[in-house]
């Protein structure tokens, strides 16, 4: 195919996701003459998007001081503290508001939209779509990009074939490093791919009986590193989620894909809880409730069941009082409450929410315009890009800020002519 002199800028955009819609969208709006098409691989639209925050939509996080919120993200943070000054948690709560989409902040910092639905962001984002002419192509599979004097021709599955003045690629992350080839082929460095938040499996365990109670401040860390983190711990029938795991399952990707995902964790159940204050509790315990029984008076807000557990694998029967609890019972409690060890062995994906580390190198980008350095006239947006955020709604806003910066870039090269 050949570009014909005089038409208007054709921009294809790649992925049918959060970032590529965001881009598409916003491309079209504040650059009506240029021609939009946006390729689909699959048959669905915005899959991420329907299943996020439990069909619910977790769109973004109510953070809203860009160097407080770049701290959520494992990778990317330095590039996006300017990318966030172009576009905003704020900037991203106003577009939605002013299509109809109104969002609310859970008390964790999450916000969704208000009507619980994740229908209402795609019936958004479809609906602008149409009203604006954005092209969508569903089951286009992109297998090689190769520059044609001043375009780029895109060869797809079969023998189809398109030419763009622009493209935005917007694919997400690939879990597999070969994945990757046809943006190598354009010259770019790759950051091999690793999984990341997932869930730790603590196989033949005990508490793996407890699954669906959480607590609210377990910090856990992990052995030989560093790395910690702390928030809401939930107990599964494999093992440990929640945030407090999910967070540091994303700090931690790379070192965990190097150990294959076996490793030892420590939890502390009460938290940033010193052994001192646990021991004063005990002697307050002790001189109160001398005759009431260990296991049947939990301390320290615990769910029942968890005291209970914690309680007996510190070898205390069900019977023992406190006034009869020895010191070497009392030792290995204190120690199951703040040191309680559990050796990981492998992970599971995070319902449906599978996100990568890895992607484009970022000193590939500019992230003034998300233009490569490497290609002009290409651009890239959210997790085809080394950026990956903890969950909570991080990981879209950097798909719906990029996204975005790529559709102003582009808008302002047409306007420039």
């Amino acid at each position: 195919m050949i570009k014909i002199a005089g038409m208007n800028r054709q921009v294809i955009i790649i992925g049918g996701g959060a970032a590529g819609f965001f881009a598409a969208v916003n491309l079209k709006r504040m650059a009506p003459s240029c021609e939009v098409t946006l390729l689909e691989k699959g048959n669905k639209l915005l899959s991420k998007v329907r299943v996020s925050g439990g069909g619910r939509c977790n769109v973004t996080h109510a953070c809203f001081e860009d160097s407080v919120l770049v701290r959520n993200y494992p990778r990317g943070a330095k590039a996006l503290r300017g990318a966030f000054s172009r576009f905003s948690t704020t900037d991203t709560v106003r577009w939605f508001e002013e299509r109809g989409v109104p969002l609310k902040t859970e008390e964790d910092g999450r916000m969704f939209p208000r009507s619980d639905q994740s229908a209402s962001i795609i019936d958004c984002l479809l609906a602008e779509a149409d009203l604006l002419g954005v092209r969508i192509k569903m089951g286009a599979d992109v297998k090689k990009i190769s520059k044609q004097e001043d375009a780029y021709l895109i060869q797809l599955a079969g023998e189809g074939s398109l030419v763009a003045d622009n493209l935005v690629i917007a694919t997400g992350g690939f879990p597999k490093s070969e994945s990757y080839a046809w943006l190598r082929e354009l010259g770019h460095i790759i950051v091999p791919p690793v999984p990341s938040l997932f869930t730790f499996n603590v196989p033949g365990r005990e508490i793996t009986k407890l699954m669906g109670l959480s607590v609210p401040t377990a910090l856990v860390r992990i052995e030989g590193s560093p790395l910690f983190s702390s928030g809401s711990l939930l107990i599964t029938h494999w093992g440990f989620s929640g945030p407090a795991i999910l967070k540091l399952s994303a700090w931690a990707a790379r070192d965990l894909y190097e150990r294959n995902y076996i490793f030892n964790i420590r939890i502390s159940w009460l938290g940033e809880l010193k052994e001192e204050e646990v021991r004063l509790r005990f002697a307050d315990a002790r001189a109160n409730w001398n005759i009431r029984l260990v296991s049947g008076h939990p301390l320290f807000a615990l769910p029942r069941r968890l005291w209970e557990h914690l309680v007996s694998e510190a070898g205390i029967s069900s019977g023992t009082k406190w006034a009869d609890l020895s010191k070497q019972q009392m030792n290995k409690l204190t120690a199951n409450l703040l040191n309680d060890m559990y050796a990981v062995k492998g992970k599971t994906t995070f319902k449906e929410e599978f996100v990568t580390c890895g992607g484009i190198d970022l000193s590939e980008v500019d992230f003034r315009t998300m233009e490569s350095r490497r290609c002009k006239g290409i651009y890239f947006a959210g997790e085809v890009l080394d950026i990956d955020g903890v969950t909570g709604g991080f990981n879209f806003q950097s798909a719906w800020t990029t996204g975005w910066i790529a559709a102003q870039a582009i808008a302002a090269a047409e306007e420039r002519g």
